[in-house]
């Protein structure tokens, strides 16, 4: 399942890009896909202030408003937004400028079949390198994509999981014992309810850790792991 969002800020722009998008997935059998549309950069980083790791790709059209593509992609690189990112826009003048921002591709209005394909097969191969680079959590309907060098922590409470990160918190059913095998290494369990990203903790006291000023509780179970844990991690830094 792939999440796209299209920001432009012509509707007719949105529409067209759109369903030369639904042709291309349908030429390559990739499945079914989830659009969002976005009339402003504006309007895109707002929604993402509250629905963060809940894109994968995103096509910015460049000549937009006040807040043009590029800047946007700026901001958003800045917020930790692990979004793949292509340009489409009328001019050449910008073609250079969307490798400062890591952008996936750049495509002039408006795109031919073989690019959409082109940049299609690229997004696919990019998520499937980054897969152990992230962490996926479901929540309802929604899928997130956190990237592991985001997260802070992990807590449980009975069935109910929350991860938090730099930027936002995530809540889901789960186990913690699950979250564990599945990060892999970089985190350790400092107690049977905190699962800590080693190199996100500043420093040990006694019985807890400290994250970002927040303590966790370390359960004497939990201590010596935690203390080879966290000096590898300050060796490997």
């Amino acid at each position: 399942m792939l999440r796209i969002g299209i920001c432009d800020d012509s509707a007719e722009a949105r529409v067209a890009l759109r369903a030369a998008l639904e042709r291309a997935l349908e030429r390559r059998r990739s499945g079914e896909a989830f659009f969002f549309e976005f009339s402003s950069g504006e309007g895109l980083l707002r929604w993402l202030e509250n629905h963060a790791g809940e894109l994968d790709l995103v096509f910015l059209d460049i000549e937009m408003g006040e807040l043009d593509g590029m800047e946007t992609a700026r901001r958003l690189r800045a917020a930790g937004e692990g979004l793949l990112l292509v340009f489409v826009t009328g001019y050449t003048d910008y073609v250079f400028d969307g490798y400062s921002v890591g952008a996936l591709g750049y495509l002039m209005k408006p795109p031919k079949p073989a690019q959409l394909d082109g940049v299609l097969d690229r997004a696919a191969e990019t998520r499937l390198r980054e897969e152990d680079m992230v962490f996926l959590c479901r929540s309802g309907e929604t899928l997130y994509r956190i990237p592991k060098k985001t997260i802070l922590y992990f807590s449980s409470d009975r069935r109910q999981v929350t991860c938090v990160t730099a930027n936002r918190t995530y809540v889901f059913y789960g186990k913690l014992d699950d979250v564990e095998r599945d990060v892999g290494d970089g985190f350790v369990r400092v107690h049977q309810r905190y699962l800590v990203r080693t190199a996100a903790v500043d420093r040990m006291e006694g019985s807890q850790v400290f994250v970002e000023s927040e303590a966790i509780p370390v359960s004497r179970a939990c201590r010596s792991a935690a203390l080879a844990a966290l000096a590898r991690s300050a060796l490997e830094g």
